[in-house]
């Protein structure tokens, strides 16, 4: 009976923080560019590491440059990887836009899968990836998206007190209702952008300290 009142409080309490940064944020959400699904799936991959800011820069040339799925298919890693070099780690990342071009093209039709285990196929793509995908694809949700901020405010509001990705994200999943898990992401990016951030800091001075 305990173990149970002790969830239930849980539950109530994320409604209130939930609630809490809605009104915060009316206006969280994506903050890449992109035209079409394909496009998409490539601003998240160049994304992981690296500032939305950044991702922008390099991609309104690299999308003018590579109008097609057939554009990355062809292209070299070398030339590739120079025209995303700014965003970092663009080796691997150049590897993986190039394979999952090929995916994509050949494996599901030029079409993004619609679940997490088909996002999972595309080289380099994990749940994080996928959930992000899928969410702004096709505002499907099966699952939380965990990203740095995510993961330690889970931790700093007693959400959850597990350190894996995947871990967070069950206790999450568990607590909030399917119908916020997309936008919960985006909520607690923006509070440790603007109130919570990682460095040391007064968090009575933070909106949802009283929570």
């Amino acid at each position: 009976m305990g173990n149970k009142t002790t969830f239930n409080k849980k539950r109530r309490r994320a409604r209130k923080i939930f609630a809490k940064l809605k009104r915060l944020f009316p206006e969280a959400g994506m903050n890449l560019h992109y035209s079409n699904n394909w496009e998409l799936l490539v601003s998240v991959m160049l994304s992981a590491q690296c500032t939305d800011k950044k991702v922008n820069e390099v991609t309104k040339t690299l999308f003018k440059k590579y109008k097609t799925v057939d554009d990355y298919i062809s292209v070299s890693l070398s030339g590739f990887m120079k025209d995303i070099r700014p965003v970092g780690l663009h080796r691997s990342k150049a590897k993986n836009i190039i394979a999952s071009s090929r995916m994509f093209k050949q494996k599901f039709s030029g079409r993004l899968p619609k679940t997490i285990s088909g996002m999972l196929l595309f080289p380099g793509v994990g749940r994080k990836t996928a959930n992000v995908v899928l969410g702004n694809a096709y505002g499907i949700s099966e699952g939380i998206a965990i990203d740095t901020h995510v993961r330690r405010l889970a931790r700093k509001l007693e959400l959850s007190h597990n350190f894996t990705p995947e871990k967070i994200e069950s206790d999450l999943m568990r607590i909030f209702p399917k119908k916020d898990w997309f936008m919960l992401t985006y909520y607690l990016i923006e509070y440790g952008r603007r109130y919570c951030h990682a460095r040391a800091h007064n968090h009575e001075k933070c909106p949802l300290s009283k929570i």
